[in-house]
């Protein structure tokens, strides 16, 4: 159960209703529980979030591409949320069930453009420092661009942010289960 909690999202009112109203209309109608807590208590943070997300969904990136990242930043975070919540999202954006679990245990998926995104996005998460030259070598040898690298890290900054968030509230799983 959520640490937070929170007034019913239907009386809302000023910034925070604002913001429910934009959830809305991206998500059809729900409010999910991270979205519904970080509208409560920072609603211009949520605004902020919905805004960054929505130049990602009009990103260089694809939707496998996004999903990839946010599915592997969620799992080596350790956030139950959005690991449930990207997996939903990856599927929906086509990644297959077996993918996304090769995915999220680190190993390769067949498709070598993604493993490369894998890897380097792995890389990027479980060390620190500057990136290798050779790092840097193989993404571009990907055929990532050097706008998508860009891209890349925005999604990645927004799935530590929400994961952070999440891992603080222990956020309550709104989407199906994973196992």
């Amino acid at each position: 159960m959520s640490r937070i909690s929170i007034s019913d999202t239907r009386s809302a009112t000023g910034a925070t209703a604002e913001v429910y109203a934009q959830v809305k209309k991206v998500t059809g109608g729900s409010i999910p529980n991270l979205f519904a807590v970080l509208g409560h208590l920072a609603p211009a943070s949520l605004s902020a979030v919905l805004n960054a997300e929505g130049a990602l969904a009009a990103s260089s990136l694809s939707k496998q591409d996004l999903e990839t990242i946010k599915v592997l930043v969620s799992e080596l975070t350790g956030c139950d949320y959005c690991v449930a919540a990207h997996v939903m999202l990856g599927k929906k954006a086509g990644l297959s069930a077996d993918t996304i679990n090769r995915i999220r245990a680190g190993e390769l998926t067949g498709d070598t453009k993604r493993d490369a995104l894998v890897a380097f996005v792995r890389k990027l998460q479980l060390t620190s420092g500057t990136l290798s030259q050779a790092d840097f070598d193989a993404i571009r040898a990907a055929q990532y661009t050097e706008t998508q690298l860009a891209d890349i890290s925005l999604a990645i900054a927004l799935t530590i942010f929400t994961n952070t968030f999440n891992r603080i509230n222990d956020t309550t799983v709104d989407f199906p289960p994973v196992k």
